[in-house]
């Protein structure tokens, strides 16, 4: 269990960093909104938020940010900003009036409880951010009709990896109480792509572009699942767009992703994008010896967890609903080709300390044991 929540868990940890060229950028202009909107983000200067508010404005939308005017200050200087605290100080907030709110700021009940109680009378539409972690586990197949984590005290406000979920699961009961139908809750796994330096993602493109022998647990068909952060913006703004309301897995195709496919993705956008001193080249290891030597899975190997126990089903975690509201999922091949993009013009200190992933004495330790053993 504890693997699961530090492999998903995102909350102080969800740090971003800029981005060379526009994370929408693509061959073609972005098509504008058929009615313009004004948008909430509460937070909307971090990873996430910042994906979201690129996306509302190219899509011809006005947005305002909520937060406490510390990170990210000078990205978007345009955006009109609200200062404020969630723990009390949202004055700023009242007798204001919005189309949409976007919460992807929100990991304590009573702070989610007092913004949705205050908004409800002048915002129509509130878009909370959740997790899959909702879910107490994944010894089954989960889809939105599960049951959902639950925590004996839940006047409980520490988060950490066992506490995350089940009070993820508390505000998304505050917000639907306060907005009925009008709540629309999303469910992602990890998020991943451009602007996350948590680096669970991103550790296996980095790990390609220094080459050389490494680490690939488990076997290559072992499945694995995420979401793209820019798929995330989209469905989440198209949502408020066409008022989609409800409650949605967002995740990757269920098991039709492998960390298999994973890597050989990195490796071949590390032969196009980097120049290593030696060709990077996996050594697959299977999960029994990993566990024997203490390797932590999620942490140590960012994305992949092994097939068994609580996580058995988690790369089957439904998303049907989210597919036919409209949630489109690009290509492992385009998450970490711009994965790799963006962590190559990262600032040499960042490329260098990754945040998740096994130290390279460690790794180099646990190879030369598989070595000795095959």
């Amino acid at each position: 269990m504890n693997s699961r929540r530090d492999f998903l868990l995102s909350t102080a940890c969800l740090l971003a960093a800029n981005a060379p060229t526009s994370a929408f950028a693509t061959a073609e202009p972005i098509a504008a909104a058929s009615k313009p909107l004004r948008i909430l983000i509460l937070g909307g200067s971090r990873f996430i938020g910042l994906h979201m508010t690129e996306l509302a404005l190219a899509r011809g939308h006005s947005v305002t940010f909520f937060n406490r005017g510390r990170t990210k200050t000078d990205r978007y200087p345009l955006v009109e900003r609200i200062k404020g605290d969630r723990n009390g100080e949202i004055d700023g907030l009242k007798g204001r009036s919005w189309d949409a709110v976007i919460d992807d700021s929100g990991y304590v009940p009573r702070q989610v409880r007092l913004t949705a109680e205050l908004l409800a009378e002048k915002v129509p539409h509130y878009l909370f951010m959740s997790t899959v972690s909702v879910y107490p586990d994944f010894k089954t197949p989960r889809s939105e009709k599960s049951s959902v984590a639950t925590l004996k005290d839940p006047n409980v406000e520490k988060v950490d990896e066992t506490t995350y979920g089940p009070l993820k699961a508390l505000c998304e009961q505050a917000v639907s109480k306060a907005y009925g139908v009008g709540a629309t809750i999303l469910r992602p796994g990890l998020i991943v792509g451009p602007e996350d330096n948590t680096d669970r993602f991103t550790y296996w493109p980095a790990r390609a572009a220094r080459g050389g022998e490494f680490i690939a647990p488990g076997r290559p068909v072992d499945k694995i699942q995420y979401i793209d952060a820019r798929d995330l913006a989209e469905f989440a703004i198209r949502s408020i767009e066409r008022t989609i309301y409800g409650t949605f897995n967002l995740l990757t195709a269920p098991g039709q992703v492998s960390i298999g496919a994973l890597i050989a993705q990195c490796l071949r956008a590390a032969a196009l994008l980097s120049s290593p001193g030696k060709p990077a080249r996996p050594v697959w290891i299977p999960a029994k010896f990993l566990e024997a030597q203490k390797v932590q899975p999620g942490s140590e190997m960012p994305v992949w967890l092994p097939a068994a126990g609580d996580e058995k089903f988690f790369a089957a975690t439904a998303n049907k609903r989210a597919l036919g509201a409209g949630l489109h999922c690009r290509s492992v091949a385009q998450t970490v080709h711009d994965t790799m993009v963006w962590h190559l013009a990262r600032p040499a200190i960042e490329r260098d300390s990754l945040q998740a992933g096994i130290s390279s004495g460690r790794e180099s330790a646990v190879l030369a044991a598989w070595h000795h053993k095959s």
